[in-house]
């Protein structure tokens, strides 16, 4: 700003001295053209030219208009002066004998009037040449251009004081702006330093609407967006922690019975055959254990990657349904179980993968029956509306605790670790049933209370995943 202010004032004041200086010479020789051209002035100049005493005469009519000249004998003086040689005969001014030979005296000698203008003299001049009987004459008017140089000074002290004061004033203005500029660019500073320390607490908050403003909001944008990455980086890495935990106790535990009934087999060669097939069937039923995990695991793995391929197609989703209830209900007998299966409505053709499907409800199914105690009532019942079909499985079961109902859906969660483990269960099923109810653009939900009973419920829209 004070170069600007040092650049514009010096351009203004070159250019207002400059037209100072043509304003003063122009209106000097207009001013002059003006009182010569008047045919009275030139008819008395003329006419003293052809009488005696004739240089005197003529000094005393330009007298006579000296008002209209601007002849101050201070700076504007006017003089008479030898046609021939240009010697001064007479005047306003001090010069005797002849004075400085200019352009428009010698155009004036020459017989032709002198209104010659040069800019880049100290001085500025009018000869007009006056022919009479006594001889040749020049009408000689000078200016010194003092006015001109005492304006100029003045007009140059005002400028360098509005200068000073322009300045002055324009450092304080940026004193002032650079501060409320700097102000909230050193709290975006200090909140940057934060965010870069794992701080975020805290956010700058302006309400301008300028650039500053905007940069502000834009800051506290990245920063919440920055430190909502961040959380989601260390839930993730606290769900890795659980996972790879829950993994390494999940598969330990197969692990260990197998190790002790094979040490076992190997430490005692004279066991019953009897007992030798039942340590064997551990080991096989662990085993088998393992292999669920390990394939749950894979299948999780592979839709966390996204690589698992649907077979959408249309398909009666009321066979499947049945299918599932027949495939369930020797084990369901098995513990003495009321199994019942019912539609509430007529089910429509549906689009999906009519193998997932299946396996969402088996697993459905599978819980009802391991975690509802002999001699239990199981029931399935399906129907539809106007663009899904829904299905759900009820059991009068062990239930499960109000807070722990959110936790379902999460990977190994069991709310009896022991009965699950005795089961075969891995704590994986639900999570994949919702990962394949997700992928058909479904919805799974589960109501239980302690001791009551489950209902877990989904719904297939008719039309398939809106992607097929």
């Amino acid at each position: 700003m004070l170069l600007i202010i040092l650049s514009l004032m010096s351009v203004v004041g070159a250019f207002l001295m400059n037209e100072i200086r043509s304003f003063y010479l122009d209106d000097f020789y207009e001013k002059m053209k003006t009182v010569f051209e008047n045919q009275g002035l030139a008819n008395d100049l003329y006419s003293a030219a052809d009488g005696p005493d004739a240089a005197k005469h003529m000094a005393e009519i330009v007298q006579l208009y000296s008002g209209q000249l601007g002849i101050d004998s201070r700076s504007r003086n006017y003089y008479i002066l030898s046609g021939d040689t240009g010697a001064v005969l007479g005047g306003s001014g001090s010069e005797e004998g002849e004075l400085a030979m200019t352009p428009n005296i010698t155009t004036a000698i020459g017989g032709e009037e002198g209104y010659i203008s040069v800019q880049s003299a100290d001085y500025m001049d009018v000869a007009l040449p006056i022919s009479g009987s006594t001889g040749n004459y020049i009408v000689y008017i000078i200016d010194n251009k003092s006015s001109v140089r005492e304006l100029s000074s003045a007009m140059f002290e005002i400028i360098l004081e509005a200068l000073l004061i322009g300045l002055a004033i324009a450092a304080l203005l940026s004193l002032l702006l650079a501060k409320t500029m700097v102000t909230p660019i050193q709290s975006l500073t200090r909140a940057a330093e934060r965010v870069a320390a794992g701080d975020f607490s805290q956010k700058p908050d302006f309400g301008s609407e300028d650039e500053i403003g905007i940069l502000t909001r834009t800051f506290n944008s990245m920063a919440g967006q920055l430190e909502d990455t961040l959380n989601d980086l260390t839930k993730s890495e606290q769900m890795r922690r659980e996972f790879v935990a829950n993994v390494s106790h999940e598969l330990r535990t197969p692990i260990t019975s197998i190790r002790s009934y094979a040490e076992t087999l190997m430490e005692n060669s004279d066991l019953p055959p009897q007992t030798e097939r039942d340590f064997l069937g551990v080991i096989v039923k662990e085993s088998d254990r393992m292999t669920n995990i390990v394939s749950d695991l894979l299948t999780l793995s592979r839709f966390d990657a996204g690589s698992i391929e649907f077979q959408f197609e249309r398909f009666s989703i009321k066979k499947a349904i049945s299918d599932v209830y027949n495939s369930m209900l020797m084990e369901a007998q098995k513990h003495n179980h009321k199994f019942t299966l019912e539609f509430k409505t007529e089910l429509p053709e549906i689009v999906g993968d009519n193998a997932r499907i299946e396996q969402v409800l088996i697993n459905m199914v599978s819980n009802a029956v391991k975690y509802t105690r002999d001699g239990g009532r199981i029931s399935i019942t399906a129907g539809a509306n106007a663009d899904a079909v829904w299905i759900s499985v009820r059991d009068n079961g062990i239930g499960i605790p109000t807070e722990d109902v959110p936790k379902v859906f999460d990977r190994f969660y069991r709310v009896d670790k022991a009965r699950s483990r005795e089961s075969g269960g891995t704590g994986l099923g639900l999570s994949i049933a919702k990962e394949i109810v997700t992928r058909h653009n479904g919805t799974i939900a589960l109501d239980s209370k302690i001791g009551k009973g489950t209902t877990i419920t989904v719904t297939f829209p008719v039309e398939g995943p809106h992607e097929n």
